[in-house]
């Protein structure tokens, strides 16, 4: 069926907390019936971003099996909103999908602006005017109903919407399940598991197969190396569910792992804490009234492992007496390897008629102990590869695979699978999915784990699946790419780190070219996204205006001086526009450190300063200069003296107390550069335009030292650390170092972990160099970028990532090893 397609990492995974606020809208009765899927889009932006972002989508999206899904979804590129959203699909025939999307907002969301070959036209039915939408070779219908805007691939469903006078009958299990989802990921999807009963069946193979359950939501999560689906199944007493088979048991942790071999393909794992009360479910299961048979009392996990092609079976037991004088009698041979004995057995189905529907297409014809684990296989060989690691401790358990996924997994449930692109091959071949297999045999997956998982509790199940590229353990002194993140369209600032002030990390914010504001987690996922009026004035700067460890973005936009909190809202009244606009960036004074911030914004000749409730101090006199101001003014501490400079346009530095009366007068032009002002060797240091370094001292004196830099020369400086980068000379603390031929940016000093960094990027070849305070290099640099960088140690772990621009439209962050 079609709809495999819509869920195809649930597929491609072949199976593998009740969220606490209710959601209020009505959306989900006003779809058609009987849909296959419903997404529930929280965050429209976030979700397109993430799937354009991660790349084990953008690797599968070419496959067959998807193709006309992505086509018959183009759709959705057109539309912009900002309210929820639900999306669902149907099987309007046989291999013919559509959708159906509606938004809260009756406003109209399609935005049709930079499509070049497009035609609208209305259409009329029962009275209802319906717009056609032709967007190259594209059709879409949209319509307002109900209060709420309406947009499908269909023009019948459409119809059968507009002749709906009553709101749908909602399924009561999904109904329960979207009643109780939580809002903070972008997306979530809804499963219709009774249409699809085969999709995340641990071994059906037709649609014959009872369901997984009656429906599953699954929060949708992704970044550009993982994506993750976790959410709630929902069952009953009444229906015959395959997670039902654990229902009454309690989950316990997985020892399939350390018995598989290291390269296993994959391994699935089933555990219960009574036998016998499973032995009832699958009774129930199955139809059947069978006694239930004491021989498996003692298991408490069916591991299945996949190795060269082949299975193996593991049963593992809290007691062995029972089950090992069985096999003792049921030998017919045996052979000795590395100390275990290997017997082979006469009952060729003990295990398939044993755990149905557990253990399907199985022969168990040789079976050997390890600890109180059983283990049977098909032929001789298998076991022996697996007897040979499990002595050499070159187990599952331990493989890059394994350790990846096990990250993401809680650590017990009812089922665990775990695989690797060649196990993903391999399953779905025995499952006879071919459109599938040839894809995923083509793709370049050889760098992924990939893991489900469930965790039976009442009448629902705990659902996790995931797919993620493989966690390496880096090697000492390189540099490697961590992520890279594609906006909407051009970057329009350099990317920055901020601090998480939740978890103490640090995360991205950027601007695009539209003026919209990303903030982006440690895993390149985008947190939120909010529309500016203007371009920001970099830097942003974080501030803790209420003094509670809570941390704002402060910053000014051309017109506009802007607070913003964690979540992206405004921090009233600190929105305030300026008539006029051409403002500088932002300047912040917080004399005694004590958060008692003053917010200094300049506009041509005037200066405004705020303070924490956003009011203008009034004893700061310094309101109009003679000239225009050029840049953020600064603010240095020597000696408990507080200097505030400001340069302006007539070549003029006026250096300031803290009230705005002057400090020290300084009588002589300087033709700055832009470079700013900077306190070094406790004078205040800046460059004019022929290179010449100008500092004044605390005592008002004045010097200047030539260093015959270019007009375009940049300088960063520290307390005791000066650098230049003047042509493709870069000069550190004396020390000089020639680079190749290029246009660099100016030179940044960042001090991390009592060490100097400094950092120049060449924008016409796109290389970005790391130097220390000896002029010596990185190793491993130079690498890719095509900015002014920023860098810090990201999450803590004392290895320094940094940020960039990558290409016009993405930005690029490297791990330091």
């Amino acid at each position: 069926m079609r709809i495999k397609a819509l869920i195809f990492l649930s597929a491609f995974l072949i199976f593998s907390c009740k969220p606490e606020t209710k959601t209020q809208d009505s959306l989900l009765e006003h779809l058609p019936p009987n849909p296959s899927l419903v997404i529930k889009i929280n965050n429209l932006a976030n979700f397109k971003s993430e799937l354009k972002n991660n790349d084990f989508l953008q690797k599968t999206r070419a496959f067959p099996v998807n193709t006309d899904f992505v086509e018959k979804l183009k759709g959705l590129d057109h539309v912009k909103s900002d309210s929820p959203l639900i999306l669902g699909f149907y099987e309007i025939g046989k291999d013919d999908l559509d959708f159906v999307l509606i938004s809260s907002d009756p406003s109209d969301f399609m935005d049709v602006e930079g499509v070049s070959n497009k035609t609208l036209e209305t259409i009329t039915y029962q009275n209802q005017n319906i717009t056609k939408h032709s967007l190259e070779d594209l059709e879409v219908f949209s319509t307002p109903i109900k209060g709420s805007m309406v947009l499908s691939s269909s023009q019948m469903l459409m119809e059968n919407m507009v002749r709906a006078k009553a709101n749908n009958p909602v399924a009561p299990s999904l109904k329960k399940l979207y009643e109780t989802i939580s809002s903070d990921k972008s997306a979530t999807l809804f499963l219709n598991m009774r249409e699809n009963p085969y999709l995340l069946s641990p071994n059906g193979s037709s649609e014959n197969e009872k369901p997984l359950s009656e429906w599953a939501s699954l929060d949708f999560s992704a970044n550009s190396d993982a994506v993750s689906l976790n959410g709630v199944a929902m069952t009953s007493d009444s229906t015959k569910n395959f997670i039902n088979l654990f229902k009454g048991t309690a989950p316990l942790a997985h020892k399939t792992p350390k018995f598989a071999p290291l390269n296993a393909q994959a391994i699935v794992s089933y555990t219960f804490d009574d036998y016998q009360v499973f032995a009832q479910n699958q009774n129930t299961y199955l139809d059947r009234t069978k006694p239930i048979d004491s021989l498996f009392n003692t298991i408490e996990e069916v591991g299945v492992i996949f190795l060269n092609n082949q299975k193996a079976v593991l049963l593992n037991s809290y007691g062995t007496d029972g089950l090992s004088t069985f096999l003792e009698n049921n030998k017919t041979t045996s052979q000795t390897y590395q100390g275990s004995e290997i017997i082979q057995l006469q009952n060729k189905h003990l295990l398939t008629e044993g755990f149905n529907p557990l253990i399907k297409d199985f022969e168990a014809n040789f079976c050997a102990v390890l600890q109180n684990s059983f283990i049977f296989s098909e032929n001789r060989e298998t076991l022996q590869t697996i007897i040979n690691n499990y002595r050499s401790s070159s187990v599952f358990e331990n493989s890059e695979v394994f350790s990846t996924a096990k990250l993401a997994m809680a650590n017990e449930s009812n089922v665990l699978f775990v695989s690797n692109a060649s196990g993903i091959n391999l399953f779905s071949e025995q499952n006879r999915t071919p459109k599938f297999l040839a894809p995923a045999k083509q793709s370049d997956l050889k760098d992924y784990s990939f893991a489900s998982q469930i965790v039976s509790d009442k009448d629902f199940a705990h659902f996790n699946l995931m797919a993620s590229k493989i966690g390496k353990v880096a090697k000492s002194n390189t540099v490697t790419p961590l992520f890279t993140l594609e906006l909407e369209t051009d970057l329009a600032i350099s990317p920055q780190f901020i601090k998480n002030h939740r978890t103490n990390k640090q995360e991205i914010v950027v601007q695009d070219q539209n003026n919209i504001l990303y903030l982006i987690s440690t895993e390149g996922k985008v947190l939120w996204t909010k529309q500016l009026d203007g371009r920001i004035q970099p830097p942003i700067q974080q501030v803790d205006i209420y003094k509670n460890g809570r941390l704002q973005l402060a910053f000014c936009t051309n017109n506009q001086f802007m607070i913003i909190d964690r979540n992206g809202d405004d921090v009233p009244p600190f929105k305030i526009d300026f008539e006029g606009g051409n403002l500088n960036p932002l300047a912040i004074f917080d004399y005694e450190e004590k958060k008692d911030y003053r917010f200094v914004i300049t506009q041509g000749r005037k200066i405004f300063m705020y303070n924490n409730r956003a009011q203008i101090v009034s004893g700061f006199t310094f309101t109009e200069a003679p000239s225009a101001i050029i840049s953020a003014p600064s603010h240095f501490r020597v000696a408990n003296r507080d200097y505030l400079v400001f340069q302006l346009e007539d070549n003029s530095v006026k250096i300031l107390h803290r009230v705005g009366k002057e400090r020290i007068k300084v009588a002589e032009k300087i033709d700055f550069s832009d470079n700013g002002v900077f306190l070094y060797k406790n004078k205040i240091s800046m460059t004019n335009k022929k290179g010449v370094l100008h500092q004044i001292g605390t005592n008002g004196k004045l010097t200047a030292t030539n260093f015959n830099l270019s007009k375009d020369h940049g300088m960063y400086a520290t307390s005791k650390t000066l650098v230049f980068m003047d042509d493709n000379i870069l000069n550190i603390k004396g020390k000089k170092v020639e680079l190749d031929l290029g246009v660099y940016s100016k030179p940044k000093i960042f001090y991390i972990y009592d060490k100097i960094y400094v950092s120049v990027t060449d924008i016409q070849s796109q290389k970005i160099y790391l130097f220390d305070s000896q002029a010596k290099p990185i190793p491993n640099f130079p690498v890719f970028g095509n900015s002014l960088i920023d860098m810090t140690d990201m999450d803590n772990d004392k290895k320094l990532e940094l940020v960039a621009k990558d290409q016009d439209n993405s930005l690029i962050v490297y791990k330091m090893n």
